[in-house]
């Protein structure tokens, strides 16, 4: 007896869908990135051919060429026959503002969950839900109300001329928000699907950020077929017939109906009557509907956070983990009952459809349907199968279904992580612990198979103690030895599991999230073992509460004190700031060499004990190549100032010719004071600024400056604190508001240093000189914050300015003329957005710039910027750049006064300017 091998070495033919799947991938990738794909495909072709007569002339040996080259074209064909671009919606040019009769049928109706005590409306916010700020733009809607959220599938719509206006037939999907008045609380039961509805509305388009790597919730809303959103009043709305209901829409009404049966057994008498350690709250219960049926509308910020930063967020979403531990539960359950194979797969896959229907069938549910029903069906017709060929069937059958999906971000994910844990976790526990789980097997039995020494002496130990144990503790005992080894191994097998797919995740973390969760795996060892009890239990739960309350009531308890548990461990771990890192993506180069480099290390993990040991030392080594901190790039010799798009808001870059980084302000909702309606699950700091300075290889920003503490230029300054830990915050005056004075809490909370500037002071800044020009030494606010409140500077860097305004009206501009603080500059940026209230024809006179530049958000409501404004900048000559046009907006200033601009990517003509030194 000797030991064997001990996993087989990777080879095509032992996994050709596998092999398949990956170069399909690559033929898809050609396809995107193709600029004429005609030639590119007459190019593949051409290839293919090449490589068959190659394989021909030569050796079998080299035949898999020819297969890669026809899974390559066959993968280019399928990207351009189902292309990743879509063309533009139908309904897009109706979304003008103007006043419209629409007429469509109902698909989907989403009655807000009530909220949990402490948490307000804006923190229970749908993600599906508009942005704060677009949602303040609505004049017709009470403050009180709660909007029901309600998806349209438009049939007709009014077109308006200036002398007549009729329904004309149209597409598209849209979604309307009906504020309704709690005296019109029973509008919700009586809208059901298939109903068609009449409503005037004015349509509008979600707000699209042109900044590298920002959030784009129109995306999000167009995978879910919505086009444009509106609201209105629902006393407004006509119900005018009724179509037969889609099963889109009996799928969420079946969602809603599951979340109601949850909310309902934590509100029912015998739940409430249980100690509160076993209690299911309300906060739970919209925790488990986020959990098993992926409604995350009732999920707060506070609940979000700890399980976001610790890596964990993944327990509320329902996608492959959730989906295989139900399919792993009920095929052992049916092969325990001696059911065929074949039965059990088809009831499994029966299970498994109906709990993807009932969670709403999203794209993440299906995708992990269909790769569960191929990786059972691959199972059903091979005994002598691969792991790896199973999955890369699935991940086949995926990508000929639907190429784009490629491109998206969960499906990346999930392949990395079974490729990962059946590639290399599996093959590496073979080389090490896992060969001993043959020996436990059948204890005091006839083992089938012959045991490798090492294992057969292990087995006779655990007998021999077995045996003892029996003598002493009785007959009970006989096998205690054997389960505890088991047990031992269970943790080692997930602890390596849980290392080889973190490390493997650190890639898409970094891209998508730019998070390095540090605490990530002691989180999920904790995490995925609870969840594995969790979700059965919580669906034991769901299952007895359709019944009675008093069957819920047990699992129930058994539930409340798990969850209990899970949130308390995950919000002590995420409380740590060592627990989120956050950091820019790696460049394409380093993602493409991990990629490879993983791709090896399947490879090479099957070569034998030093192939495993080399890919036990590789795999870390990956990680940090995607984490390596690199230098973030500046023009050199050049003052950069950048105009970021953060909608109706102000938010700017500036970077002196040292590389040292200064963000001045960084947007937010518009309109809103109190620090409970700031919070909501959009957070423009987090979703738009923190992407952009990402995507400049920023990991730290040296100071942060806020103009004033209005909350369209403060609301995502706590994101950008906690995201970027800046050495320093300067401020001008300070107002009285909760956002204000919780954010210097958190100042002092993160060691920053706060520096406060009036008027008159200068500062040095590398080789830019800055000086402040408001607040005036003698202002004072003890109130609410206002515009003047505004921390106004001028850059200097030789013969080029810059001015910054913030928000200062006329008696801030004015007060700055008296005290001769306004010269001659290069480049202002526009204050107030372009109101009436500032850029008077006096504080522009002189001034003078050549360049101005106004933040400002398409479609405001506020009319910025005013015709009269544009008309001033317009006669002096100034060059002016808004962002609600243009989009992020660069300006590079020389020493010697000359001028660039950058619109996105297309660096514009130099022109110089007169000197404009102080």
């Amino acid at each position: 007896m000797h030991d064997g091998p001990l996993t087989e070495r990777m080879r095509f033919r032992r996994a050709p869908l596998a092999a398949a799947a990956a170069w399909f991938a690559c033929g898809i990738v050609l396809a995107h990135v193709a600029y004429r794909p005609g030639v590119l495909l007459v190019a593949g072709l051409l290839l293919l051919v090449i490589a068959a007569a190659f394989s021909l002339r030569f050796a079998s040996r080299v035949a898999w060429v020819a297969g890669a080259a026809l899974w390559i074209v066959l993968g280019f064909c399928a990207a351009l026959w189902q292309p990743i671009g879509q063309r533009p919606p139908e309904l897009a040019p109706y979304a003008d503002r103007l006043s419209r009769t629409v007429r469509g049928t109902v698909v989907r109706v989403q009655v807000p969950p009530p909220l949990p005590a402490l948490v307000s409306a804006s923190q229970a916010a749908d993600a599906d839900s508009a942005p704060t700020w677009e949602s303040a733009e609505v004049e017709e809607s009470p403050q009180q109300a709660k909007p029901l959220s309600v998806d349209l599938a438009v049939d007709a719509i009014e077109e308006v001329t200036p002398d007549t206006s009729s329904m004309v037939p149209m597409t598209g999907g849209l979604r309307v928000s009906l504020y309704q008045a709690p005296a019109e609380a029973a509008l919700a039961p009586l809208l059901h699907c298939g109903d068609r509805v009449e409503v005037p509305l004015r349509l509008k388009l979600p707000q699209r950020y042109r900044d590298p790597g920002a959030f784009q919730y129109a995306d999000f809303l167009q995978q879910q077929g919505i086009v444009a959103r509106s609201s209105a009043s629902a006393t407004r709305l006509r119900v005018i017939g009724a179509n037969p209901a889609t099963l889109r829409c009996r799928l969420f009404a079946a969602q809603s109906w599951a979340s109601e049966r949850l909310l309902g057994f934590a509100a029912s008498a015998q739940n409430r009557r249980l100690p509160v350690p076993l209690r299911l709250m309300q906060a739970d219960a919209l925790m488990l509907d986020a959990m098993l049926f992926g409604d995350r509308s009732g999920l707060s910020h506070t609940m979000r956070v700890g399980f976001e930063r610790t890596g964990s967020f993944h327990l509320f979403v329902v996608s492959g983990l959730h989906i295989a531990l139900l399919a792993g539960g009920v095929f052992w359950l049916l092969r325990k009952l001696r059911f065929p194979l074949w039965a059990a797969t088809m009831l499994t896959l029966l299970a498994t459809t109906a709990y993807a229907a009932l969670t709403g069938f999203g794209q993440p549910a299906q995708r992990s349907l269909a790769m569960t029903a191929v990786f059972l069906l691959a199972r059903l017709l091979s005994r002598d199968r691969d792991s790896l060929n199973a999955l890369g069937a699935a991940l086949l059958a995926m990508l000929v279904w639907a190429p784009a999906s490629l491109f998206d971000a969960s499906f990346q994910m999930t392949a990395l992580v079974v490729v990962a844990i059946a590639g290399i976790a599996v093959p590496l526990g073979r080389y090490t612990f896992l060969r001993s789980v043959a020996a436990t097997r059948n204890l005091f039995g006839e083992h089938r198979g012959q045991l490798p020494p090492r294992q057969a002496q292990l087995r006779l130990m655990l007998e021999m103690w077995g045996e003892t144990l029996a003598g002493v503790l009785g007959q009970w005992a006989r096998r205690l030895p054997a389960f505890a080894l088991r047990a031992v191994l269970w943790a080692f097998e997930l602890a390596l599991v849980g290392v080889v797919a973190e490390l493997v995740m650190t890639l898409p973390m970094a891209v998508y999230f730019h998070r390095a969760a540090v605490f990530a795996l002691p989180a999920n060892m904790l995490v995925i073992p609870i969840i594995a009890v969790l979700v059965p239990a919580a669906i034991a739960t769901f299952a007895g509460a359709l019944l009675s309350p008093w069957l819920a009531l047990v699992p129930g308890a058994f539930v409340a004190w798990l969850l209990h548990l899970l949130t308390y461990a995950i919000h002590r771990v995420s409380v740590l700031d060592a627990a989120d890192v956050r950091v820019p993506g790696p460049v394409w180069w380093v993602a493409v060499l991990a990629i490879v480099a993983w791709g090896a290390c399947l490879w090479l993990v099957r070569r034998g004990r030093l192939g495993a040991l080399a890919t036990a030392i590789a795999l870390p080594l990956i990680a940090a190549m995607i984490l390596w901190p690199e230098h973030a790039p500046s023009e050199p010799g050049a003052l950069e100032v950048t105009a970021i798009d953060v909608g109706q808001g102000d938010s700017l870059l500036a970077v002196n010719p040292e590389g040292s980084t200064m963000l001045i302000d960084a947007g937010g909702p518009v309109g809103q004071h109190g620090v409970s309606e700031i919070v909501s699950n959009f957070d423009v700091g987090e979703e738009v600024v923190s992407p952009y300075l990402w995507s400049r290889r920023i990991r730290r920003i040296d100071v942060v400056v806020l103009s004033h503490a209005h909350t369209d230029h403060m609301g995502g300054m706590p994101a950008i604190l906690e995201n970027f830990h800046p050495r320093e915050l300067w401020l001008g005056s300070d107002p009285h508001s909760p956002l204000y004075d919780a954010l210097l809490a958190q100042a002092a909370r993160q060691g920053i240093v706060v520096r406060h500037f009036r008027a008159g002071e200068r500062i040095a800044w590398g080789s830019v000189a800055i000086r402040v020009l408001a607040p005036a030494p003698a202002y004072v606010n003890l109130g609410s914050p206002r515009n003047d409140d505004s921390l106004v500077l001028r850059m200097q860097f030789g013969k080029s300015s810059v001015l910054l305004e913030g928000d200062a009206e006329r008696p801030s501009e004015e007060a700055m003329l008296a005290a001769g603080l306004v010269t001659p500059v290069t480049l202002l940026k526009v204050g107030h957005h372009g109101s009436r209230t500032s850029s008077t024809p006096e504080f522009l006179a002189a001034a003078a710039p050549q360049d101005a530049v106004i933040s400002v958000g398409r479609f405001n409501t506020f009319g910025h910027p005013r015709g009269e404004v544009i008309a001033r900048f317009a006669e002096r000559g100034t060059h002016l750049f808004r962002t609600d046009e243009f989009g992020l907006t660069s300006f590079l200033l020389s020493r010697d006064g000359t001028l660039r601009e950058r619109v996105g990517d297309t660096l514009l003509l130099p022109t110089a300017a007169p000197s404009t030194a102080p």
